[in-house]
């Protein structure tokens, strides 16, 4: 089963996944970066550009998932070194503190709040995020060009392309072709005929919004509406 709820860390969320049975939902592509916690290890997922699949046995995930272009920041490390990656949180800090996290969550009544207040002291000692980042995220999300967004923000073409690599890991052609496939998936959930959400989600037509969702989440709409996503 898996819960969220808004984070003390403005923006973010804290989720639990606790698989029912078998099989485990696709995890799409989001603009976001999390911080994990899965049996004893600490871990980053890093932005997704396609589909994720949690590969071994099923078992409990807990996950702060850090607002699209914040995470960097926090983790002290470019967006775009960890796209489609997991890693270890090892792999970014100094392995004596990693250790003593690993511990103290893993000695917590409860792992989730453990999670939650590693992510808000990390964020205490961190540079506040760009303002201009959110500006990005919220342009594209209201489905403005690449290039509108790019002007109304005062950033030539090669400026925006080179912040949002580093920030959210790919470009900003990519980051709005990702939001608005959670636009649509937001829609179609919502009971939103596919025609309709095409439209109202900004593509061309339905036929577009059935490639963009093959390519991204790796299954057809109709079977990825009856699966749970991330």
């Amino acid at each position: 089963m898996y819960t969220e709820r808004a984070c003390r860390l403005l923006g973010a969320v804290v989720w639990t996944n606790t698989p029912s049975g078998a099989g485990v939902g696709p995890v799409l592509p989001d603009g976001c970066m999390d911080l994990l916690w899965n049996e004893g290890r600490l871990l980053v997922a890093g932005p997704d550009t396609r589909a994720y699949v949690t590969a071994g046995a099923p078992s409990t995930w807990v996950g702060v998932r850090f607002y699209p272009g914040t995470a960097p920041g926090l983790l002290g490390v470019p967006a775009h070194e960890l796209r489609d990656r997991r890693v270890d949180l090892a792999d970014l800090w100094p392995a004596s503190e990693v250790r003593r996290l690993r511990g103290r969550i893993g000695a917590a009544a409860d792992p989730v709040t453990a999670l939650e207040d590693v992510a808000l002291e990390r964020a205490a000692g961190a540079e506040p995020p760009d303002p201009l980042l959110r500006g990005v995220v919220t342009a594209l999300d209201a489905g403005r060009p690449v290039a509108t967004t790019a002007d109304e923000l005062g950033l030539g073409a090669r400026q925006l392309h080179r912040r949002c690599l580093t920030a959210f890991g790919y470009g900003p052609k990519t980051l709005a072709r990702i939001l608005r496939l959670r636009r649509a998936l937001a829609l179609a959930r919502g009971g939103v005929t596919f025609a309709d959400t095409a439209v109202r989600a900004g593509f061309a037509d339905q036929a577009h919004l059935a490639r963009d969702v093959r390519e991204l989440a790796g299954m057809p709409l109709g079977e990825l509406l009856g699966r749970r996503g991330g």
